[in-house]
C-alpha cells in the first residue's frame, strides 16, 4: 500500500553502510528500509564511506547504492536529478554535512533526521564519568556536540527518536517543539509461545554473555569493568563460571584481555548474533554511560536470556513493566543478582517472561507502522505549514546555508 500514488523517492544518507550484524544502529536502519519498501518507495542509500566486509549487499533488498563524496558539488547534481521526496539522514552529521544541499536542490523533500540516539547525552554522560562525577543536565550546554545536533535536529522538519527519556530531555531541557520529535522504538516481530517453546532450555544454556561492537566507546568501558571489578566478583562466588565476550572490531587490547585461567573469553565478532545470545544462560551489560535504548538488551529478550544491567542500560526500555532479570548500579549487588540469575531457575524463567512481555508490549511493528505512516503522509501535506511553524528551524537553514555553503565551496576548491 503506497503512502501516495505515484512511487515516491527516498534518499537515505548514511554515515556508514549498514551493517545489522555487527550493531543496533545497523539494525535499526534495515527495520526503517524495511518500512519504506512495504510503502512502495524506491530507496537508494548513499554514503560518503567506505565498504566494508561486513556491509548488506543492498541490492537484495532493492534498494539502490550510491558513494558519494564530502564537500563536492557532484551530490548537487546527483540529488537534483533524482529529486527524492523525502530524504532520511542517518545520524546529524550527514545532516550537517548534506543538509543544507539537499534544502537548496530540493526545498520540497521532506528532511527526516534519524538521531539512533542522542549523542550529546553519550558524549556529556562520558565525559562526567571520565571525571569522576555525576552527570547533571547543564553538562550538555557546554558540549559543543550539542550545539551541532540540536541545531540539526531544528533544521529537520522530523526527527526520528528511539528514547522516550531523550524526547523528555530535549522538550523540557533545549525546548524543542514537540512537534519536530517522533517516537520510534526499534521495531520487531511478536514473540509467539510456538517461538518461545523452541527456546534452549535453562538446563541447556551456560556461561554468561556479554555483545556489543567495540568502535562503540560505551561497550569498551563495559568490558573494562566487567574485567577489573565484576567479573572476580561472579567468579568469587561460581568458580568455574565462564563470559564469554562478543563484539565487531575488537582491537588488540580488548583482545589482550583475554584469559583462559580466569574464565574471561574474548571471541571477537559472533558470526551468529542471536544463536550465541540465545545459548547463554544470562546477558551482562554493566554500561556505565551511554544513551538511546540497548540493542544489545532487546536481542537478550528476544532470545529468551535474561539480563543483569545497569539504570543507564535499562534506560527508557521498559515502561512501567518488570526489567528482564535485574538493574543494579552498585558492583557487588550487580554481580550478586547475576548470580542469582545464573543459578535460580525459577528466577531465571520470570526474567524471561518479563523480556517476552516488555517485547510484546513496547517493541512490535504493528503498534507503530500505521501512525508513523500518517505522521509522514500529514507533513507531505502540510509542509509549507509546519516549516512556518518552526521559525528557528528556518533561521538555522537560513544561516548554515551561508556558512556552511561558502566552507563547503572553499574546501572544494582547496581540494582542486
Amino acid at each position: 500500500m503506497q503512502i501516495l500514488n505515484q512511487v515516491q523517492q527516498l534518499l537515505i544518507i548514511g554515515f556508514v553502510w549498514p551493517e545489522p550484524n555487527s550493531s543496533a544502529a545497523g539494525g535499526r536502519m534495515m527495520q526503517l528500509i524495511s518500512f519504506f519498501k512495504e510503502e512502495d518507495f524506491k530507496i537508494t542509500f548513499a554514503s560518503p564511506a567506505q565498504d566494508s566486509d561486513f556491509m548488506v549487499d543492498l541490492k537484495e533488498y532493492g534498494v539502490d547504492k550510491k558513494s558519494i563524496t564530502l564537500n563536492c558539488s557532484s551530490f548537487d547534481v546527483f540529488v537534483k536529478e533524482l529529486n527524492p521526496d523525502i530524504v532520511l539522514f542517518d545520524r546529524f552529521m550527514m545532516e550537517e554535512q548534506f543538509g543544507w544541499r539537499v534544502a537548496e536542490n530540493c526545498p520540497n523533500a521532506v528532511r527526516l533526521l534519524d538521531t539512533e540516539d542522542l549523542h550529546c547525552l553519550r558524549l556529556a554522560r562520558q565525559k562526567a564519568f571520565k571525571e569522576n562525577r555525576l552527570f547533571q543536565t547543564t553538562d550538555l550546554f557546554v558540549e559543543e556536540v550539542a550545539k551541532r545536533e540540536i541545531a540539526s535536529i531544528l533544521r529537520c522538519d522530523l526527527s526520528l527518536m528511539i528514547s522516550e527519556f531523550e524526547i523528555e530531555l530535549l522538550t523540557s531541557v533545549f525546548k524543542i517543539d514537540e512537534n519536530l520529535l517522533y517516537y520510534l522504538p526499534f521495531l520487531l516481530e511478536p514473540i509467539t509461545v510456538i517461538t518461545f517453546d523452541k527456546l534452549p532450555s535453562f538446563e541447556e544454556r551456560n556461561g554468561f554473555v556479554f555483545i556489543g561492537n567495540f568502535l562503540h566507546e560505551p561497550n569498551w568501558n563495559a568490558v573494562q569493568y566487567l574485567k577489573e571489578t565484576i567479573w572476580p566478583l561472579i567468579k568469587k562466588q561460581l568458580p568455574d563460571a565462564v563470559l564469554n565476550i562478543y563484539g565487531a572490531y575488537p582491537s588488540q587490547k580488548v583482545l589482550q584481555l583475554n584469559n583462559v585461567k580466569e574464565g574471561f573469553l574474548i571471541k571477537g565478532r559472533a558470526d551468529d548474533a542471536q544463536e550465541v545470545v540465545r545459548n547463554g544462560r544470562v546477558v551482562l551489560a554493566p554500561l556505565r554511560f551511554g544513551a538511546g535504548i540497548k540493542g544489545k538488551l532487546l536481542e537478550a529478550m528476544q532470545c529468551g536470556t535474561p539480563s543483569a544491567t545497569t539504570t543507564i542500560g535499562a534506560e527508557s526500555m521498559q515502561g512501567n513493566l518488570p526489567w528482564n532479570g535485574f538493574v543494579e548500579d552498585d558492583p557487588q549487588l550487580f554481580a550478586d543478582k547475576a548470580v542469582e540469575l545464573f543459578q535460580d531457575k525459577n528466577t531465571w524463567l520470570q526474567a524471561q517472561k518479563n523480556g517476552m512481555a516488555i517485547i510484546n508490549t513496547r517493541y512490535l511493528r504493528a503498534l507503530f507502522e500505521a501512525d508513523f505512516k500518517e505522521q509522514i503522509q500529514s507533513l507531505q501535506s502540510n509542509l509549507p505549514q509546519h516549516r512556518l511553524n518552526n521559525f528557528m528551524g528556518e533561521l538555522l537553514q537560513h544561516h548554515t546555508l551561508k556558512s556552511t555553503k561558502y566552507m563547503a565551496k572553499w574546501i572544494e576548491e582547496k581540494n582542486k
